[in-house]
């Protein structure tokens, strides 16, 4: 019986074996194979399918595959992006190769038909009948013992198969719908007798079996190592009964152990009530441990917390006034204050803990104003920086439901703490900002206020916390920032600048002894003298604090320690002469007050963050259409003073001689010097004022004098603040007249006789006076 040849497109697959009966599909990218699909869809739609035998070759040859493959026939063909076409095929019929007719534009190959064969059929008829049925039986019976094991299989092709009489038909489903491996798949294919098929593939199905089973052992064992966590949940509790029945009770659990500690605790009954119903849950939650952990962080905060431990009050009036007069120089106000909180508490056995606030520049020791009282009562210290917070949570503590909750900053200063009546420092709180995750500064309402922070409540706690024993003390560098409701309630002490021989006193007494300290040096090592001290606080800081003296004390210490261990010099002498060696050249000079009186040119005085400054004014009237000009980088209320000063001065015309169509002939112009500096406040209106006048009248300002105050447009002196620190500056700058508003005169009576001493305070309540005053008077004239 001659073999059928036929001569057909050939694609070499990669990891993939196409049995007869099988249907599916591939994708096809390389050029070659693309082509030899065209080629058949073209032509009577088959190809013939073998499988390359090296999956990594990117070429193939007709030595690089399998010699035995498939006939199929195309039923559709997609395409991909990126030049990839989806080719769905039917496998039809086993073939082998003969010869490749040619390898280019694609595979053509020249193949022969494999028909099948039986062993079997030799046999005699009745016996090989039998054969079949038991073949085709077993061959069921192993199916469906797969199939139960493996979900892959549709219940479509058992049923097909239960079906079926024809053992090749059955042979080939079989193979077809099974996943084998390719390199299996391309075994069943080459085999050509069907009985040796029937064999090797009851083999195969019989090896996948054996896999499933011992995959679903792994599996069975895999769920008892999971389960194994409530086993010993069980097993933990039947001992834990053993033990009670036993009465072996030394090793107590964590709920015992918790039960014990609320018994102990020294609380009110509303948060024993709120320890117990947690310590119950816990018990009840041992299995669940994402549960047991939030519960256990709640009962041991609770249990840290010191709900009735206080420490013991520190009366000592003579102690506390020698510790602050140890740690800070000067602050008469504040320590003032401390003693007599401190003598009400002595006589009355309680007394209301206050809420101070300290309020001042940078550098003037509030906070460790708050370290001292603490020192100087014996209490714990907490201190809380408020600077940045923004949300209200910090204050008041998340609530329990959100992941990650805990207690607030307050209830973390009182656990710190260990007792209800530490000294708590809320540093900075000027700072506090707010934004959509609640106000800071409400929250803050009830932990300072003495009406209501006896009952606080932490979000967390959930539990009312006592701060009626906590000693409050606030610092901020500005009252502004803080509203009202939250200012009213704290009792406001200002912490001014120091005066040059405060910093003087402080640097001698407290700076250089610890920045000697610090830099390893003896006080045999490094002297300064009181001249080198004065010159640098004048001449190398401009702060109303000491943090900059400091710091340069600190680079003298520095640079004579490398000289002695250079080996340069044994001890080192600071005086106003060689200062300048060590710190370089001066960083400040001041302004001192002009040797000449001159028109249109007013020396005023400013507060800055700093401390104090003189502010030279001056005004030049030219010829033009009556604009003001205003330079020097002024602010609103400025400018709105120089217009008001204008219009005072218009309104006063007739009364000093001045031409009535003056103003609709010259510009005047107002400049303040240092014009890269912002310039703003309600201070410099008669300053403004008297030098207008002055340029307009043509007469000239003493130079002797310093002004400072706030005029109205019927010519009213209205008060300013910062007095003390103006009239620092003036004294520093060698004015020896200042004009101060009428109303300050109570300001002035509280300011050390050591700031006023040398300076001539006059009190100004009208605009007439200050003009008197400042301007030089005309030979032969006479004030009216």
């Amino acid at each position: 019986m001659s073999k059928e040849t036929k001569s057909l497109p050939m694609v070499a697959l990669r990891g993939l074996t196409v049995l007869p009966g099988m249907v599916r599909h591939f994708d096809v990218s390389r050029e070659k194979s693309l082509a030899a699909i065209n080629e058949a869809v073209e032509g009577d739609q088959k190809i013939f399918l073998t499988a390359q035998r090296d999956i990594e070759v990117a070429d193939p040859s007709g030595a690089d595959v399998y010699q035995v493959g498939c006939i199929a026939t195309i039923r559709q063909i997609v395409k991909l992006p990126k030049k990839i076409s989806r080719v769905l095929i039917s496998g039809e019929e086993r073939a082998a190769i003969n010869c490749i007719e040619f390898e280019e534009p694609y595979l053509r190959a020249n193949v022969t038909v494999i028909p099948d064969t039986d062993r079997q059929e030799e046999t005699a008829g009745a016996d090989q009948g039998l054969g079949k049925e038991a073949m085709l039986r077993g061959l069921r019976d192993v199916f469906r013992e797969y199939a139960a094991k493996e979900p892959k299989v549709s219940k479509e092709i058992g049923s097909q198969i239960e079906g079926m009489e024809d053992l090749r038909e059955l042979v080939d489903l079989v193979a077809a719908n099974v996943p084998f491996s390719w390199e299996d798949a391309q075994e069943l294919l080459e085999e050509e007798d069907l009985t040796s098929r029937y064999e090797l593939l009851i083999y195969k199905l019989v090896k996948e079996i054996q896999i499933l089973n011992v995959k679903e052992e792994i599996q069975i064992k895999v769920k008892e190592r999971v389960d194994k966590n409530q086993r010993e949940y069980i097993l933990r509790e039947e001992l834990k009964l053993i033990r009670e029945e036993l009465g072996d009770d030394t090793m107590l659990s964590d709920a015992d152990e918790f039960q014990q500690a609320a018994d102990a605790l020294e609380a009110p009954e509303e948060v024993k009530e709120k320890l117990n119903k947690e310590i119950k849950r816990f018990r009840n939650t041992v299995n669940s441990p994402a549960e047991t952990g939030v519960i256990r962080t709640y009962i041991e905060t609770l249990l840290e917390m010191p709900w009735d431990k206080m420490c013991e009050e520190h009366k000592d009036i003579a102690y506390a006034s020698q510790v602050l007069e140890e740690d800070h120089y000067g602050l008469e106000k504040v320590k003032e204050r401390v003693l007599e909180f401190l003598a009400v508490r002595a006589l009355t056995k309680k007394g209301d803990t206050p809420i101070l606030c300290l309020v001042g520049p940078p550098g003037t020791g509030k906070t460790s104003i708050a370290r001292s009282l603490a020192r100087a009562l014996k209490k714990p210290y907490v201190r809380i920086s408020l600077g940045g917070v923004r949300d209200e949570a910090e204050i008041r503590g998340h609530r329990r439901t959100y992941v990650g909750a805990m207690p607030g900053r307050i209830a973390n200063g009182l656990k710190a703490a260990g007792v209800k009546n530490p000294l708590m420092l809320l540093d900075e709180i000027d700072k506090v900002s707010n934004d959509y995750k609640g106000d800071t500064f409400s929250a803050l309402l009830e932990v300072l206020d003495s009406e209501q922070n006896c009952k606080f409540r932490d979000h967390y706690l959930e539990v009312p916390i006592d701060l009626s024993e906590v000693l409050f003390i606030t610092t901020a560098n500005t009252l502004q920032t803080i509203p009202r409701p939250l200012l009213d309630r704290m009792e406001v002490i200002e912490v001014s600048s120091y005066t040059e021989n405060e910093k003087m006193h402080i640097a001698m007494e407290h700076l250089i002894p610890k920045q000697l300290d610090k830099h390893g040096l003896t006080a045999d090592q490094l002297t300064i003298s009181k001249k080198a001290l004065w010159k640098m606080a004048r001449n190398y800081t401009k702060e109303a604090g000491v943090r900059q003296l400091e710091r340069k004390i600190g680079d003298i210490c520095r640079k004579t320690a490398k000289e002695i261990l250079e080996g340069k010099k044994k001890a080192v002498h600071i005086t106003e002469r060689n200062l300048a060696s060590y710190l370089g050249k001066e960083l400040f000079i001041y302004q001192m007050a002009n040797e000449s009186d001159e028109v249109g040119i007013v020396r005023g005085l400013a507060w800055t963050s700093v401390g104090g400054d003189t502010l030279q004014i001056e005004v030049n009237v030219m010829p033009g259409e009556g604009e003001i000009l205003l330079t020097g980088q002024m602010g609103d209320v400025m400018k709105e003073s120089a217009r008001t000063g204008i219009s005072y001065i218009r309104s006063v015309s007739k009364k000093h001689r001045i031409a009535e169509d003056f103003f609709k002939e010259h510009d005047v112009h107002i400049h303040i010097p240092e014009g890269a500096v912002p310039k703003d406040g309600p201070s410099a209106g008669i300053t403004m004022a008297t030098a207008m006048f002055s340029a307009i009248t043509g007469r000239k300002v003493r130079s002797d004098v310093a002004m400072t105050g706030e005029i109205t447009l019927r010519g009213r002196v209205l008060p300013i603040g910062g007095l003390k620190e103006k009239l620092l500056a003036a004294k520093s700058a060698g004015i020896k007249t200042v004009l101060v508003p009428k109303e300050n005169e109570p300001d002035v009576e509280e300011i050390s006789s050591e700031i006023t001493r040398g300076l001539e305070i006059v009190f100004v309540s009208q605009m007439e006076e200050v003009l008197k005053l400042a301007l030089v008077k005309r030979r032969g004239s006479h004030d009216h």
